[in-house]
């Protein structure tokens, strides 16, 4: 079935014509009412010709479409057409067994995203369709996506998001990983992001003038705070992590081209799958496995060249080949024992 805006205008005007039992329409009137139609969902229209009007009724009668009963009734060397029994409606049909399908598909994702904020509307709305179009008839998941059930924090998502959208002030138990101690934080947030499989909060803390974030899986508790709501370190959060991997942003940190050299059997996961949205193929090597990317190093960077191993190499900056150099280092004193 064809899905798309224009054809579902088209055969909903037609639909409405059939059923009209106190008017006859002729093949002229119903090419008008769907031209019309077209032209009030979109006035650029240039509407169909009769071609597509044939097509569309013959698209209709078939069982693809919704097997319409519609009768072609002699006028003179005219005829005009009418449903057989006027309260017939393809809005009052089952589904077919595609569009059954695609909605079947569609759920199987949108379940994925049950339990994030924006989605919170996904926990009705799946028991509806499932109930009204009798769709739970199938077997087994076909997708899956990369989540850990067992994350803490998750429960901190919603209320967070709900502050952030309601400019709401916040107070937060905070502990970190390094740290004993359990912080009281006067907290403004600004933005929920992922990365890694973990949720942070960016805001501003009010004991300082800086942006920060909050891993969720280290706060202990959030409530309301009485303090006026402070958004004086919003920023575009999609320009502001354009500049780094993860979440980190070092203060003072400055960008820098990083030149990295993989091996043969690695170069092209690297190249199907970009490292950041900076990243292109070094022309001036020959071999074809020098990328550069531009970015503020941070840990995550570190984080993510240690794990490709032995496959890629810091050609440049200095200080991070440097920097990798010592973390090796120091991975290779750990191993530096007699088995």
């Amino acid at each position: 079935m064809s899905t798309n805006k224009h054809a579902i205008i088209r055969y909903q005007a037609l639909d409405k014509c059939f059923r009209n039992a106190g008017k006859r329409y002729y093949i002229e009137n119903l090419l008008e009412a769907c031209n019309n139609a077209l032209y009030e969902f979109d006035g650029n229209s240039d509407g169909i010709k009769k071609r597509q009007l044939y097509d569309d009724i013959k698209f209709m009668e078939s069982e693809q479409g919704w097997s319409i009963p519609l009768e072609k009734i002699k006028d003179g060397r005219r005829a005009y057409y009418k449903y057989e029994d006027s309260s017939f409606s393809i809005n009052n049909q089952p589904l077919n067994d595609n569009e059954a399908q695609q909605i079947k598909s569609a759920m199987l994702v949108l379940g994925r995203f049950k339990g994030l904020p924006q989605f919170n509307w996904i926990n009705e709305l799946i028991p509806k369709l499932d109930q009204t179009f009798n769709l739970s008839n199938y077997d087994q998941e076909i997708i899956s996506f990369d989540t850990n059930e067992f994350l803490k924090g998750t429960e901190y998502i919603l209320p967070l998001f709900n502050s952030i959208q309601n400019k709401q002030s916040l107070v937060i138990s905070y502990q970190s990983f390094k740290s004993e101690e359990i912080q009281k934080i006067i907290f403004h947030p600004y933005h929920l992001k992922q990365y890694n499989n973990r949720w942070f909060i960016f805001g501003k803390n009010s004991d300082y003038n800086n942006l920060i974030n909050l891993a969720l899986d280290r706060i202990i508790s959030q409530e309301h705070s009485s303090h006026n709501f402070d958004d004086s370190q919003v920023v575009d959060f999609d320009e502001y992590f354009d500049d780094i991997i993860g979440v980190t942003k070092p203060e003072g940190g400055k960008l820098e081209n990083v030149y990295l050299k993989f091996s043969k059997k690695r170069v092209n996961y690297v190249l199907t799958k970009p490292l950041h949205g900076s990243q292109k193929l070094d022309r001036s090597d020959e071999t074809g496995r020098t990328i550069s990317i531009e970015v503020i190093p941070n840990n995550e960077l570190y984080q993510l060249l240690l794990s490709f191993g032995a496959d890629v190499e810091v050609v440049s900056p200095r200080e991070v080949r440097s920097e990798m150099i010592n973390k090796i280092k120091l991975m290779s004193k750990k191993y530096n024992y007699a088995e």
